[in-house]
């Protein structure tokens, strides 16, 4: 008898321990973690492995794949990239659809900075009749190669212009919108005419999408030399 109910005893003392209440001062002990060590990632490899990486084959989504026949004899294929600047891109491939580009020159040209187009005066001060767009301005860096939409000091008036870098242009990040980058075709790039503007400007052919499947126009001829006249058989004499 005394053995049973000190088994019951010791049992009714464990269920009472089981729901006692819990203290304040356990109510507020913070619950107890493992010290777990931030991942610390890399936003430079982040960046070129997932931000800012492009497609180079032609061949994949041809209708994001703008190309531009140069009168220097070479085609620039441009990667577009809606998911940079969806409505620059848009703008761009409505242009080209609609001839937009064709015959303009390259106007303004920076030996190791950029070379502009897109502005039908060849003067750096014209543009479509379209409205101009509103920036988006993205964490895409402007590296060799970046195709970037020219503006005035107000940051919503990209309409038609934009740019080609020819080497790393940080210092634009963020201040013009990057929409884009060449594939191929760089040293085509490489080789349009210096100046603002260019004695020679180089002049885009023909700027259509891959989709489109267009060939490339015939180059220029080149210029007739000066028909030979009486007059300057004159001035030969005469020197």
């Amino acid at each position: 008898m005394a053995s049973r109910l000190f088994n019951r005893i010791m049992l009714a003392l464990a269920l009472g321990a089981l729901v006692a209440p819990i203290s304040p001062a356990m109510a507020q002990r913070p619950p107890q973690k493992d010290p777990i060590k931030p991942i610390k990632i890399d936003p430079i490899q982040h960046t070129q492995t997932i931000t800012y990486a492009v497609d180079p084959d032609i061949s994949h989504d041809p209708d994001n794949v703008l190309l531009l026949d140069l009168s220097n004899g070479g085609r620039v294929a441009i990667r577009l990239m809606p998911e940079w600047a969806p409505h620059h891109v848009e703008r761009i491939k409505t242009l080209t659809k609609e001839g937009f580009y064709n015959g303009v020159i390259f106007h303004r040209v920076i030996d190791g900075f950029m070379a502009q187009t897109g502005d039908p005066t060849g003067t750096g001060q014209g543009g479509s009749k379209l409205p101009d767009l509103s920036a988006e301005f993205n964490d895409i860096p402007h590296l060799r190669g970046t195709v970037s939409m020219a503006r005035t000091d107000e940051p919503n008036s990209a309409n038609s212009q934009f740019f080609i870098v020819f080497y790393p242009r940080f210092a634009l990040d963020h201040k013009y919108t990057n929409f884009g980058r060449v594939i191929a075709g760089m040293d085509i790039v490489d080789s349009i005419v210096r100046g603002e503007p260019p004695k020679n400007p180089t002049k885009i052919l023909q700027a259509s999408l891959a989709s489109e499947n267009k060939a490339p126009p015939p180059p220029p001829a080149p210029a007739a030399p000066a028909a030979f006249t009486a007059d300057m058989l004159t001035n030969s004499k005469s020197n």
